[in-house]
């Protein structure tokens, strides 16, 4: 991979591309990703649905045991043009991150541009601390940070059953190499047949009847023929904790007053 034109670089693993990402890539040409393979916000392609620059993708795994010298020659050669590399104000790299902003300063022959901490309410941007939100439930703090809705993608699964006979109908979804919120049920959007619906979803393990894990996602106020496997879902805001029913009546009558809270979270959104 070399590139013969680009002159400016933003350099980070972009994982979720939140509002802090976005002002590495503002002052860019094109990204470099260092990618690692474990559950992440925004994966390899994904990250292009929010990057209208060319995207370099680096593996974790290839360039972990380079010395600071060694990455900053590797970028030199992939990048023959380069000018100005732009990093956040805590960026580390190079093997066990033995190089830091100083280091890059020293090695780099060109323009090194630090973005300073960005901050929401006086909370620092970090994937790190939205990943902590989704985990705790807190969607609409991770929303925020992010500067959108969190999104998955996945496909169509076959389900249980239960829900079209005796609750209500559900999608029933699989999805891969994301971060999953907190178990619960939330207010969501799905994007099925090239159209976006509100809905309401669950996730987490099925307490109340077989406990294996499933996402699944009831759409509000529509009933629709499935065209398609594949789908999108936004997580919205957090209803309630995943919890146990005695039978299948008392975990209907709570779904359905969750599915007046959703609709309630969708009409002021």
């Amino acid at each position: 991979m070399v590139n013969n034109t680009i002159t400016k670089i933003a350099i980070g693993s972009f994982d979720g591309i939140h509002l802090a990402h976005q002002k590495l890539i503002e002052y860019s040409e094109g990204v470099v990703v260092i990618e690692q393979n474990r559950a992440m916000l925004t994966r390899g392609y994904r990250r292009s649905f929010y990057i209208d620059k060319p995207i370099f993708i680096y593996h974790f795994d290839r360039i972990c045991f380079l010395t600071p010298q060694e990455f900053v020659d590797m970028l030199k050669r992939d990048f023959p043009q380069l000018k100005t590399i732009v990093v956040g104000y805590d960026f580390e790299f190079g093997y066990k991150k033995s190089g830091n902003i100083s280091v890059l300063e020293e090695i780099f022959d060109g323009e090194v541009l630090v973005v300073s901490e960005v901050l929401l309410n006086n909370i620092s941007i970090h994937s790190r601390t939205i990943k902590s939100y989704l985990q705790e439930g807190n969607v609409l703090m991770a929303n925020r940070l992010f500067g959108r809705a969190y999104e998955m993608m996945g496909c169509v699964i076959k389900g249980q059953g239960i829900g079209s006979k005796e609750l209500v109908s559900t999608i029933n979804i699989v999805t891969e190499n994301y971060l999953l919120p907190k178990e619960g049920v939330y207010a969501t959007r799905i994007f099925v047949n090239e159209c976006w619906y509100d809905s309401i979803s669950f996730i987490g393990h099925r307490a109340s009847t077989d406990n294996a894990f499933a996402i699944e996602t009831h759409i509000l106020d529509h009933s629709i023929e499935l065209r398609t496997k594949h789908i999108k879902i936004q997580w919205i805001d957090f209803i309630r904790e995943n919890q146990k029913f005695d039978d299948l009546e008392e975990l209907k009558a709570q779904i359905l007053t969750d599915m007046k809270q959703a609709k309630k979270i969708h009409h002021e959104r």
